[in-house]
């Protein structure tokens, strides 16, 4: 006897649930899809400008510093839209514009401090745009989602109360409906709330390197010299130590 190879229509799949959903379940799906596809665009573009600013950080000690001078390593520093270029030439502008103006009455070093910290912040801003949606998606997916397993039951108990009885094959159709909507809104929320925080915590790095490359650049530009940190830590303990002894003599 041959075996039965007759193929048997899914009631949960999603071509199913497309063709027997109404607008407002079409609805959903179409948000739910456009949400899930704004986010992965936001992680992919961003984490893509994290990778290009760590790069960028890396020229920093190996061409920036190392250049004779503060033209030369600025010209050192390549790439498109690069941030720590950008502040560069933003703090040696401030340097050199800093005299025969108004600004003269304000200290070299805070008018550097100014132009430095706004272009920082410009930078910050630009890291962080777009974050928003994914926090967005993140928290109202599985609601988006849960709207859709709503209006499932409902289109399920219509069924009960037009049959006038629970048989399989009326109300497979809208509980397979109100399942795969709660998984998608699931598969949604999940990537933007996890690329969320991991943007967010790679942002916070590349912040904090902003930030010592625009600290060492104004001592730079008002002392003529690079804050080192490792000596300036060595010159407190042995100012500590010192001051130890004198106090046990």
């Amino acid at each position: 006897m041959a075996p039965n190879t007759e193929s048997v229509e899914n009631p949960f799949g999603l071509a199913q649930l497309w063709a027997q959903g109404d607008t407002v379940a079409k609805s959903t799906m179409i948000i739910l899809l456009l949400m899930s596809l704004s986010s992965w665009y936001v992680i992919l573009t961003k984490a893509w400008d994290q990778r290009r600013l760590r790069n960028s950080y890396k020229q920093v000690d190996k061409l920036f510093w190392s250049a004779g001078n503060l033209r030369d390593g600025v010209s050192k520093l390549t790439g498109k839209d690069n941030a720590f270029r950008m502040i560069a030439e933003d703090g040696v502008k401030a340097a050199q514009h800093h005299e025969g103006r108004l600004t003269d009455q304000i200290p070299l070093h805070e008018w550097v401090i100014v132009s430095l910290h706004r272009s920082v912040e410009s930078v910050n801003s630009r890291l962080t745009k777009g974050m928003s949606l994914l926090a967005t998606v993140g928290s109202t997916a599985p609601f988006v989602g849960l709207f859709g397993t709503v209006w499932g039951i409902y289109h399920a108990l219509i069924a009960i109360a037009l049959a006038g009885q629970a048989s399989l094959d009326k109300i497979s159709g809208p509980i397979g409906e109100a399942l795969i909507m709660t998984a998608i809104g699931l598969f949604v929320a999940v990537p933007a709330v996890w690329g969320y925080n991991w943007l967010m915590d790679r942002n916070k790095d590349i912040i904090a390197k902003l930030r010592y490359f625009s600290a060492d650049l104004h001592s730079f530009l008002v002392s003529g010299a690079r804050v080192d940190q490792s000596a300036g830590a060595a010159t407190g303990a042995a100012a500590r130590s010192a001051t130890a002894t004198a106090a046990r003599k």
